[in-house]
């Protein structure tokens, strides 16, 4: 899962134009895999998911046929059927052979992605696209074991992609700047809005978003107010639509720990974890998809 939740909470399908991929390869069919998956289908792409095995297939399957329901229900303007007509799964990454973009979408672990990436960019033709939807982790770091990383660059789609309406675009030292045009070019085409960064720890958005998210920890673990005062604060006194524990509970400990470990090597004290994050954690006080966090989701 990457860093952000979206700034709505509400699912919405935007109109898209042309300028999509024709076919586009999905490594990781979790969550942010699913929902970035979900946004190319309804951009008229030819979608290929590459999950580990049968079980993970089958999860991913659901997952997206799940959100194009939801799209249909709300009165997309193509049949479930004509929609799944464009999404497949696979267990190998050869799949992806006549894709010409992937967007790696496996766990926020620099060395998987590192190993996954090579993996992907072996199968692909040289004028392919190969993009991570990284939260945090260097695109430079990442592209140094690439054969092409002028074909590489970052896509960090939020989390739940179908109702985010951002896609931060992250270039690499290498990355060619038609590259950049195009992507921004597809951003566009999913009905979303591109901000383009240069690499450095954190981009624009995890590193800003952390930063407010364990300023608020600090303050519950110094009894400075309860969560849900620190949120109503931000949600009414700086029309944040939803407030920075409410996000990390979203979001997930866990993830927002590992961002603010890997923040906290590059750029210093400022993104010290608080302790609170690291015994909620360590007590299994995930968030939303543990059932509790900040607060109870049951």
């Amino acid at each position: 899962m990457t860093e952000h939740t979206s700034a709505s909470i509400d699912d919405t399908d935007a109109a898209v134009g042309a300028g999509a991929p024709e076919r586009v390869g999905v490594l990781g069919g979790g969550r942010m895999g699913a929902g970035i998956a979900h946004a190319f289908v309804l951009a008229g792409s030819q979608v290929v998911i590459v999950e580990r095995d049968e079980a993970a297939a089958d999860a991913a399957r659901e997952r997206v046929t799940g959100s194009l329901r939801r799209s249909v229900e709300r009165g997309w303007s193509e049949s479930l059927v004509e929609l799944e007509g464009r999404m497949s799964v696979a267990l190998d990454v050869a799949a992806f052979a006549d894709a010409g973009l992937v967007i790696e979408a496996v766990p926020e672990d620099e060395g998987l992605k590192t190993d996954a990436l090579a993996r992907v960019e072996a199968v692909l033709t040289d004028r392919a696209a190969l993009a991570s939807n990284t939260s945090s982790i260097s695109i430079d770091r990442l592209a140094a074991s690439l054969a092409r990383p002028e074909r590489f660059l970052g896509l960090h789609f939020f989390n739940p992609v179908p109702a985010s309406a951002l896609v931060e675009i992250v270039l690499g030292e290498q990355t060619q700047p038609s590259l950049a045009n195009d992507a921004r070019a597809w951003v566009e085409a999913l009905g979303k809005t591109p901000v383009t960064v240069h690499d450095a720890p954190g981009f624009a958005s995890s590193r800003l978003g952390v930063a407010l998210g364990l300023e608020a920890i600090r303050m519950v673990e110094e009894g400075v107010a309860s969560p849900g005062d620190i949120d109503a604060a931000m949600e009414l006194g700086y029309k944040h639509p939803v407030g920075p524990l409410r996000t990390t509970d979203i979001v997930g400990l866990d993830v927002r720990l590992g961002i603010a470990e890997q923040l906290h090597e590059h750029l210093g004290e400022r993104f010290a974890p608080p302790q609170l994050l690291r015994d909620m954690v360590a007590e299994g006080r995930l968030g939303k998809k543990a059932g509790r966090g900040f607060y109870d989701w049951n």
